[in-house]
């Protein structure tokens, strides 16, 4: 990524992205330890193999993970994440927070995605009509992202995939949530590499651009599923992220406009949006009275981590919330993650404790 963009920060994170943007890799975890020195408040889950962007979620009792699988695909940074080039997804488990944590190998690979042509990014997954649902986003053969959907009937896989992605889906960063009537909803896009500017009324523009400062930022998408949780029951809808005021935010106040990541959950009958703001690098939420919006932003869930990217999900296990993040303290290398995970507080006045990700 561009290292100009720090200029746009504070100058409190712009150490971290220094060392996150690092153009020299290593896999050496105390020469990377040595040069991020602020002390982490959380360990990696996983350290045989890279992961990022974990979806996390209670099935059976049992804690499972839905990591993107990072590797070094020898590809150089851009600002449109070409050097982020997975080929499969690996789903791990655990029986409780702080338990053994158990890789249960390879649960879908790119080669087996008749569609598919590169860059497996971040999954998520559901439970319904006793099959479990792998979700991700995939370049077609025409590089143009679109979202596939692969079935199961363990948590953990071997996932079979549709033969074609879902229909009238596009971008990135599938999240699926469950509301209480048992209606399921995918919240998903991505500006930048995610290609969501390429997207106008559903609609494919190929010259489609990032907003100007001064524009509406781009919105992020959501679509009720079918029973069938395999197709959309109605033609994707834009979601509203306002202000206070009920403001839309404009592309300039990238501290707080969406930019990928989307995330649900819901918390004493109010739907919480959480979501990454990409180049400023927080983790904020958004509150809301339906699981379509509008969201009105109230805050900061997790300020930046090291490495450009965070991408995280919120889950209750045994009665308490967690936050499941990534990092870069084992390689130093924005495209070499791992996930971890915090405990999350929510107020009594149902704001969320910000997370700082270093002690």
């Amino acid at each position: 990524m561009n290292l100009n963009l720090t200029l746009r920060l504070p100058s409190s994170i712009i150490t971290l992205l220094i060392v996150g943007c690092s153009s020299k890799p290593t896999t050496d975890a105390n020469t990377a330890n040595s040069i991020t020195a602020p002390a982490p408040i959380s360990q990696p889950l996983v350290s045989h193999i890279y992961t990022a962007d974990p979806s996390a979620h209670v099935f059976n009792n049992r804690v499972y993970i839905y990591p993107s699988h990072d590797i070094d695909a020898g590809i150089p940074q851009d600002d449109d994440g070409g050097h982020f080039g997975m080929l499969d997804y690996h789903v791990f488990s655990m029986d409780a927070i702080g338990g053994e944590v158990t890789d249960h190998g390879v649960a879908l690979d790119i080669k087996d995605v008749p569609w598919a042509g590169r860059q497996m990014w971040a999954p998520d997954a559901a439970f319904a009509n006793d099959t479990y649902y792998l979700y991700f986003p995939a370049k077609d053969k025409n590089d143009v992202f679109k979202i596939g959907v692969a079935t199961s009937k363990n948590p953990e896989g071997p996932f079979a995939p549709e033969g074609n992605p879902i229909a009238g889906s596009y971008s990135i960063d599938p999240a699926v949530f469950k509301d209480e009537d048992g209606s399921y909803y995918m919240y998903f896009g991505g500006i930048w590499g995610g290609q969501l500017q390429r997207w106008d009324n559903n609609q494919y523009k190929a010259n489609g651009q990032n907003r100007k400062p001064e524009e509406q930022a781009i919105l992020p998408r959501i679509a009720k599923l079918n029973a069938d949780m395999k197709s959309f029951a109605e033609p994707v809808k834009e979601i509203k992220l306002v202000d206070e005021n009920g403001n839309l935010f404009t592309e300039a106040q990238n501290d707080k406009r969406f930019f990928e990541a989307a995330w649900v959950h819901k918390y004493n009958g109010k739907y919480y949006f959480s979501y990454s703001t990409g180049d400023t690098h927080f983790i904020n939420y958004a509150i809301g009275d339906s699981p379509y919006g509008p969201f009105t932003y109230k805050g900061v869930v997790l300020h930046p981590v090291q490495g450009w990217t965070n991408h995280h999900s919120i889950v209750e296990i045994s009665g308490k919330w967690y936050l499941f993040y990534h990092d870069v303290q084992l390689s130093g290398q924005t495209h070499l993650r791992n996930i971890k995970v915090t405990e999350l507080q929510h107020n009594a006045d149902g704001s969320i404790e910000a997370i700082f990700p270093y002690k």
